[in-house]
């Protein structure tokens, strides 16, 4: 995928917040936040609920990642 969560993943090490906790407080399902934890496709909409709950930017939830330079 060209995109990965590890922003978000830096800023609940940073908060201290479980992932579990993470889910719970945006209202996602356990389905939603593996899916995350694969680089996986989630909506627009998920994006924003993260952004609001975080008070933050879609540069802080993800990161583009260039076809053949993934880390």
């Amino acid at each position: 995928m060209p995109f990965n969560y590890k922003p978000l993943w830096k800023q609940l090490i940073d908060l201290d917040m479980t992932k579990k906790a993470f889910a719970e407080k945006v209202g996602i399902s356990i389905s939603t936040l593996n899916r995350m934890g694969r680089n996986e496709y989630i909506s627009m909409k998920i994006i924003d609920d993260i952004c609001v709950m975080l008070q933050c930017t879609p540069n802080d939830v993800i990161e583009h990642v260039a076809h053949g330079r993934e880390k």
